[in-house]
């Protein structure tokens, strides 16, 4: 793939949400054509490129009904990992080794990690979205929540319109993510890699481009070659539970000097800073989460999805099935919205009230816990609402 011209690249950077966001969408459009020109595109290509784009309002509701980031991680975990999705996994990491081997080779991302975000993704390419790309990009660039995230994704996917790479009926998902791997056009221009030497990043179409694109993007984005991301532990009944979370680091012999344990085999990552994960309170499953899993955020930000990724590449990768243990319930969907709310009131930051718990409302969960001398595990029960 060429390089990204020196200007397009500049624009990509430091002038994100140019276009006002909002307002009339024709009025848009004609705004977002004054940015490409400004970034060098002539009327030609532009007005090929935006002719016919249209606002999408099936991708504003897909924006903001995102519920299935409101279950819990065991419950999620045992929805999306099937047997199938396990066996077609194995398939595919025989069928395409040599492609893995190069993966591993190029950029130390280990088959696991990417079969994992490849089957949760789109199934393993079969299942890659039907929303219009171009039309989803625009119609997120217009809404005022994120412009400066996608108006640069316009622009992108011009570029890659202009190199012959972007067809204008190339569809995807609600948010704009083309390909087996879901990535977006920045990310494509930025990390797309022509597996198979065809002159073209194809990811709709070709595993070997979109399986050597995605382990570049987790390169670029900090992935660390032969170091692990997860791995299953045991914890004991008492312990200063407060260290636990994403705050907190201190490499496995500390943890085993508190009586953490892996759950099966040995340490994987001696010497380095690891958390203890505990996605549903100190009696359900429990991880060590290595540097390599913070990577993954960059990929998706939700807790849930990215703990279950990270679990599935260790399956995946030979580890057992996880233990669930026996968790303390967890809260319904309002019973967390009235918990945000009066987290809210008391001081804390937990983001938007909608009923996920994510890295801030657990983070607030935990403190409130401390507090009223809980244990501070950062799972929110009833018991807990109720002494709220």
């Amino acid at each position: 793939m060429k390089s990204l011209s020196p200007l397009v690249f500049a624009l990509f950077a430091s002038s994100a949400a140019a276009a006002p966001c909002g307002g009339g969408f024709a009025q848009f459009v004609t705004a977002m054509k004054r940015d490409a020109a400004a970034a060098g595109y002539g009327p030609a290509i532009t007005d090929t490129f935006f002719q016919g784009v249209r606002q999408d309002p099936a991708v504003l509701r897909a924006d903001r009904a995102q519920g299935v980031f409101k279950m819990g991680f065991t419950d999620f975990a045992r929805r999306v990992i099937s047997a199938n999705r396990m066996q077609n996994g194995q398939r595919n990491a025989a069928r395409y080794a040599d492609i893995f081997d190069r993966v591993e080779r190029d950029y130390g991302v280990p088959r696991g990690i990417l079969l994992a975000f490849w089957a949760l993704e789109t199934d393993y390419g079969q299942v890659q979205g039907d929303f219009n790309t171009l039309n989803a990009l625009m119609t997120l660039s217009h809404d005022c929540r994120r412009p400066d995230l996608f108006q640069p994704q316009v622009l992108a996917a011009l570029e890659l319109f202009a190199r012959g790479d972007f067809d204008k009926a190339t569809t995807g998902a609600w948010a704009g993510e083309i390909g087996m791997v879901q990535m977006l056009p920045q990310d494509i221009l930025i990390n797309g890699v022509d597996g198979d030497g065809d002159g073209h990043v194809s990811l709709k179409t070709s595993p070997p481009d979109a399986l050597l694109s995605g382990a570049k993007m987790l390169r670029h984005l900090g992935w660390h070659p032969n170091q692990p991301w997860l791995q299953e532990v045991t914890v004991p009944d008492q312990m200063d539970w407060s260290k636990t979370g994403l705050r907190a680091e201190q490499p496995p012999r500390d943890w085993a000097a508190m009586g953490v344990r892996p759950r099966s085999g040995d340490w994987q990552g001696a010497g380095l800073p690891a958390s203890l994960i505990l996605p549903e309170g100190r009696k359900g499953p429990a991880f060590l989460a290595y540097p390599n899993y913070r990577v993954l955020f960059e990929w998706n930000q939700s807790y849930v999805y990215v703990t279950t990724a990270a679990y599935f590449a260790t399956r995946l990768s030979g580890a057992p099935v996880f233990d669930a243990g026996t968790p303390e319930p967890g809260l319904s969907d309002a019973q967390m919205k009235q918990l945000q709310t009066r987290l809210q009131a008391m001081g804390h930051d937990v983001g938007k009230i909608d009923g996920i718990l994510g890295a801030r409302t657990r983070e607030a969960v935990q403190k409130v816990q401390q507090q009223l001398g809980l244990p501070a595990d950062a799972w929110p029960t009833p018991a807990l609402l109720n002494r709220l």
